[in-house]
């Protein structure tokens, strides 16, 4: 019966770390497609960093992830990369866009 734990623990890890690659990665692939439908212009609007930056660090994020995972300390700076765009830049541009911004 002992013998049996550590190979359904690693089985459980397995598949933790292959749902978070997956988490990782559409967190991922969709800010950078979002980013690459974006008017470079709306970027300068608010305030950030101009849309060629931002598509060669979501880029490097989705590189990182394939290559390493997202679990490393690399992957974890990968996935923050992502949620920043989601969470702060895409919004503003929203706004910018849809005319709702205070610019």
């Amino acid at each position: 019966m002992a013998i049996a734990a550590p190979l359904f623990y690693k089985s459980i890890i397995a598949w933790l770390d292959l749902l978070l690659l997956i988490l990782a990665l559409l967190v991922e692939v969709g800010a950078f497609g979002h980013c690459l439908l974006q008017r470079p212009d709306a970027f300068s609007a608010i305030g950030t960093l101009p849309k060629g930056a931002w598509l060669a660090m979501l880029g490097g994020s989705v590189l990182v992830t394939l290559l390493l995972g997202p679990t490393y300390i690399l992957g974890l700076v990968a996935i923050t990369i992502g949620l920043v765009y989601l969470l702060d830049v895409r919004p503003a541009i929203r706004d910018v866009v849809d005319g709702r911004g205070s610019w």
